[in-house]
């Protein structure tokens, strides 16, 4: 989770608390609760818990004991105790919602187990633990090293240092059972610290390590979500979804948390629901289920012999199909059952105004394309230009060339008609005919 004001620059780094990522205001952990008794004051003769809610790395939370009464609000650094030495972290929650924190716990405020507070932390003691917040990147690599040098099948996913530098908690997640003595050895050796090593669950890795869902949001379990509950294969049978283990799993690799958020709704409309075995019995033969549409409450039947098409079917008609065939009567076909889809008409809201549709500007306009000079259609265009470029001369020009078109014309039409004149033969004389 994050803040509005924690946009990031070009280096990313926040620009709101300038903290890389430690919010100082107490709004970008993991799991933050809101406290809205935090404006109202106690009853009379009530006495405050003395108990605070103290934060540490990716969302680790503990519950320590204001022994000294010290005035503490959220957003204060304090050294509490630890095992050995002392812890630094930060408060988180404070106020009478401790109690309902403790009850989901399942610890009670006389607990044993809670732990006291030293002091406000000092300048000093927020040097050094920011200097061993520092070297947890370079020692998990560090740690990466040895684990694969002496080839033990675990990965070691965090690192965590305590406060005041003298240990680190190395988190882990195996598949079967290590022997990491060794591994503690030489761990120890290289940095010079109390080792402690961790095991835990895929699921609690991806909830410390964060990250974000194949819905594009930031996981559950890493801002939200607290009791992560087994996830089945059933859920997803029950949500009619394809067993598909790709779309299936999280970021973690095991089902998805998200498929126990419906499942209740699911059961809840699947109590008068037939099982999907049942086979309908019919004279045209058996028909067998393919799926089904559990909140529009219609079934998809087929044919064992012929299964090409699919039958609509409507809950109460295969409900009265089955009571039939345990009477041992059998129904003519499904296709007297088929549901016939009667499509609502979509109501559309009419223009009275008169003004143009709202969609006008969503199709794009088509650029005119240019055509190629060098097509074939380029005789008449030059054609075409020469028109043009007559039209744009001047008066006397065009009078002029005019005059001259016209008397190539009249030279033209003369030698033409001189060549294509034909020789006539010469006439007979009269005297000519009187004598013959």
């Amino acid at each position: 989770m994050s803040c509005n004001s924690c946009s990031s620059d070009i280096n990313t780094v926040p620009k709101g608390c300038k903290s890389n990522g430690n919010c100082a205001t107490g709004d970008c952990e993991k799991l933050t609760v809101f406290d809205w008794l935090g404006n109202m004051s106690l009853p009379a003769g009530q006495k405050p818990v003395d108990i605070v809610e103290v934060r540490f790395k990716n969302g680790r939370k503990h519950f320590y004991r204001n022994v000294d009464n010290l005035k503490i609000s959220i957003g204060d650094i304090v050294a509490v105790e630890g095992n050995p030495g002392h812890d630094i972290g930060t408060v988180s929650l404070s106020g009478e919602l401790i109690k309902i924190q403790l009850k989901r716990k399942g610890l009670s405020v006389d607990s044993e187990e809670i732990k006291k507070i030293y002091r406000k932390a000092t300048q000093k003691d927020i040097d050094i633990w920011k200097s061993a917040r520092d070297k947890e990147y370079d020692t998990q690599y560090r740690g990466r090293e040895i684990l694969g040098r002496l080839g033990l099948k675990m990965k070691l996913s965090d690192v965590e240092y305590q406060g005041d530098g003298n240990k680190a908690t190395f988190y882990y997640t195996a598949d079967e059972r290590v022997d990491f003595r060794q591994l503690i050895r030489d761990l120890a050796s290289a940095f010079s610290i109390r080792v402690e090593m961790k095991q835990v669950g895929l699921r609690q890795e991806a909830a410390r390590l964060g990250g974000i869902g194949s819905c594009g949001r930031e996981l559950c379990c890493s801002t939200w979500l607290i009791d992560l509950r087994n996830v089945s294969t059933s859920a997803a049978r029950y949500q009619q979804l394809s067993l598909n283990p790709q779309k299936l799993a999280g970021q973690c690799g095991k089902l998805k948390c998200c498929l126990n958020y419906e499942l209740d709704t699911y059961l809840d409309a699947l109590t008068d629901f037939p099982k999907a075995d049942v086979v309908l019995k019919t004279e045209k033969g058996e028909a067998t289920f393919i799926k089904m549409d559990i909140f529009k409450r219609v079934f998809w039947y087929t044919y064992k012999e012929n299964r090409s098409k699919w039958y609509k079917l409507t809950l109460e008609q295969v409900k009265e199909i089955i009571e039939l065939n345990k009477n041992n009567e059998t129904v003519h076909s499904l296709e007297e059952y088929e549901l016939d889809l009667i499509e609502e008409g979509i109501d559309k809201f009419e223009d009275v105004v008169g003004q143009d549709s709202l969609t006008r500007f969503d199709i794009p306009k088509r650029k005119k394309k240019r055509k190629n000079r060098n097509s074939k259609n380029q005789p008449k265009k030059i054609v075409q230009v020469k028109q043009r470029n007559q039209k744009r001369k001047p008066v006397h020009n065009q009078q002029k060339s005019t005059a001259n078109s016209q008397n190539k014309n009249s030279n033209n039409t003369g030698n033409r008609t001189h060549k294509n004149k034909k020789r006539r033969p010469p006439k007979k004389s009269e005297n000519n005919n009187q004598n013959n």
